[in-house]
C-alpha cells in the first residue's frame, strides 16, 4: 500500500462550489426565517406600544373628566348642608308678626344650624380667647393696646377667623397686648 491510497483525494472545484452553495442556502434560510421572526416580534410590539398609548389618553381623558366634574360639583356637598339654614331664614321671615324673643330663638337655631353644616365641611373658627398667645399665621392684629396681660398676647377678638383643613380661609382680627 503505498501513501497515496491513504489521502483522500480534493475535491473539485465545483463540488467545493456546490458545498459553499449549500451552506450559502442554509444560510439564506435561517436568516430569512430569522427576519420573519424579528418582523413579527416588531408588529407586536409596535401593536402592543399602539394599545398602550390608547390606554393611556384614554386613562387622561378619564382624570380630565373626573377634574372637570370635581370643579363643578366639587360645592355640592357644602351647597346641600347649607339647605336647612336657608330653609330656616326663610321660615323666619314667613312670620309677619314675630316677637324679639321668637326671632332671638329662630337666630340662634338658624345659627346653630350654619355652624354644623361649616363644620360638616372642614371650615372651623379661629376665635383665640383673651391671654392666648397672638399667632400671625391665624391672626391679624388690629391694633396694640395697653393691657395687664403677658406683650404680644390677645386682648380681644373683634371678628372671628376661619380655616378650612388647615388653610386659613380669613384670620381672626384682634387686638393684641402692647410691651409695657
Amino acid at each position: 500500500m503505498s501513501d497515496q491510497n491513504t489521502q483522500a483525494t480534493p475535491p473539485s472545484p465545483e463540488e467545493v462550489e456546490a458545498a459553499m452553495a449549500a451552506n450559502a442556502s442554509d444560510e439564506m434560510a435561517r436568516l430569512q426565517g430569522e427576519l420573519a421572526e424579528l418582523k413579527a416580534k416588531s408588529a407586536d410590539l409596535a401593536d402592543q406600544f399602539l394599545r398602550a398609548k390608547a390606554e393611556a389618553e384614554n386613562a387622561r381623558r378619564r382624570a380630565d373628566e373626573e377634574v372637570a366634574k370635581a370643579r363643578k360639583f366639587g360645592i355640592e356637598s357644602f351647597a346641600e348642608s347649607l339647605l336647612p339654614v336657608c330653609d330656616s331664614l326663610d321660615a323666619a321671615l314667613a312670620i309677619k308678626e314675630a316677637t324679639p324673643q321668637q326671632l332671638r330663638e329662630g337666630a340662634d337655631a338658624t345659627l346653630r344650624q350654619l355652624i354644623t353644616a361649616l363644620e360638616r365641611n372642614k371650615v372651623q373658627a379661629i376665635n383665640p380667647g383673651a391671654g392666648d398667645k397672638f399667632d400671625p399665621h391665624q391672626h391679624q392684629a388690629i391694633s396694640m393696646v395697653p393691657a395687664a396681660q403677658e406683650a404680644n398676647t390677645v386682648v380681644a377678638v373683634l371678628q372671628k377667623g376661619y380655616v378650612i383643613a388647615d388653610r386659613v380661609l380669613r384670620p381672626a382680627l384682634v387686638t393684641v397686648a402692647a410691651p409695657q
